[in-house]
């Protein structure tokens, strides 16, 4: 079966680094887009970036642009996220979610990891 298993969160200061990962098995890794997506305290799921099959071709939400940078291995079948500048605004639980396939701005997702925490303190 699908599984996504997200790792890498943590407690980081004001300016700090972290990167997350996702393992992903039970599916052709290669052959889908993959998104981060985030859940703050109290507040609904944001869509932190996207990248599609191949890797060549990613998407960011504004509030991330130019900090955060998605990848993936698909020799490994792992999505990762390299968080860079972390602030406050960004504590959130992270989820990597599968779509169901294509690229564009209506990505739709049929699988989603547990999620890890992400808490940056100020």
């Amino acid at each position: 079966q699908v599984q996504l298993v997200e790792s890498g969160g943590g407690l980081v200061q004001t300016g700090g680094s972290l990167r997350l990962s996702c393992a992903a098995s039970g599916f052709t890794f290669s052959s889908y887009a993959m998104s981060w997506v985030r859940q703050a305290p109290g507040k609904g799921l944001e869509r932190v970036s996207d990248i599609n099959s191949g890797g060549g071709s990613t998407t960011y939400a504004d509030s991330v642009k130019g900090r955060f940078t998605i990848s993936r291995d698909n020799a490994k079948n792992t999505l990762y996220l390299q968080m860079n500048g972390l602030n406050p605004e960004d504590t959130a639980v992270y989820y990597c979610a599968k779509t169901v396939g294509g690229w564009g701005t209506s990505l739709e997702y049929d699988y989603w990891g547990q999620g890890t925490q992400v808490t940056v303190s100020s």
